[in-house]
């Protein structure tokens, strides 16, 4: 599919970017779609990997580029090749469950929360992965395809991450590194020092700042996964940098 989608008045783009295609490719670029990105992290590592990547989010884009600013569910029908999702996990991941005893409130937000998530599982798109923190999707709708850790890709933190994955393989490790550990005394445990310096994930400001992918996690995906795009939607060999 051509990869010929128009700005709107909701978008930003950098007129000083050079989109240009791998000199290698002949034909419409893997049209990837970044789902609840704001930073632009795994947007910007499939661009440099040659795709046509956008991010969608209800916040503005962090930096300039291909960015859509709105429900990234009114647009899961616009001609997608891939997806890579990041759904919000507040509401989630099993350290909210605390919260759920007793609260009404707490349970319809994850009702609305995991029908968001069904609904990017099950996106007309070839091509999907989607990443949450270990939580109520598991036993919702299904276990995911893998785990993975940012250690896993030289980043020493520690944060179990499910993948659940549509027509792309495992991602590999790149770079295994130890995690480190700060160890609170009174209470007796250890911890990532960004779970130890962000204790709630009540406040906006923090869930933003926890849920920003990883740079070696979002290289990634982008150097594992962009060839296989470009096998299946380009003809007839994805670009030269991934020879």
């Amino acid at each position: 599919m051509k990869s010929d989608t128009k700005i709107q008045p909701n978008q930003t783009e950098n007129q000083n970017d050079n989109f240009c295609r791998p000199d290698a490719v002949v034909g419409p670029l893997p049209k990837v779609l970044i789902a609840c990105e704001y930073s632009a992290t795994v947007r910007e590592a499939f661009a440099a990997a040659g795709c046509d990547a956008w991010s969608c989010d209800i916040l503005p884009s962090k930096i300039p580029g291909k960015h859509l600013q709105c429900d990234v569910r009114d647009i899961l029908y616009d001609g997608w090749d891939a997806m890579i999702a990041f759904p919000p996990c507040t509401f989630i991941t099993v350290t909210a469950n605390r919260s759920f005893v007793n609260n009404p409130e707490r349970w319809e937000q994850r009702l609305e929360a995991m029908k968001f998530v069904y609904d990017l599982l099950n996106a007309p798109i070839e091509f999907i992965a989607l990443e949450n923190p270990v939580g109520a999707i598991s036993t919702w709708i299904r276990q995911p395809d893998q785990y993975i850790q940012p250690f896993f890709f030289g980043h020493p933190v520690s944060k179990k991450t499910g993948l659940w994955l549509k027509g792309l393989p495992l991602l590999k490790p790149t770079k295994i590194v130890e995690p480190e550990w700060i160890t609170d005394k009174t209470a007796g445990k250890r911890y990532s020092p960004i779970h130890y310096k962000t204790s709630s994930t009540n406040r906006p400001e923090v869930a933003l700042l926890r849920g920003k992918t990883f740079e070696g996690v979002a290289a990634a995906m982008a150097g594992q996964w962009a060839p296989l795009l470009f096998l299946n939607v380009v003809s007839p060999t994805p670009p030269a940098l991934h020879r």
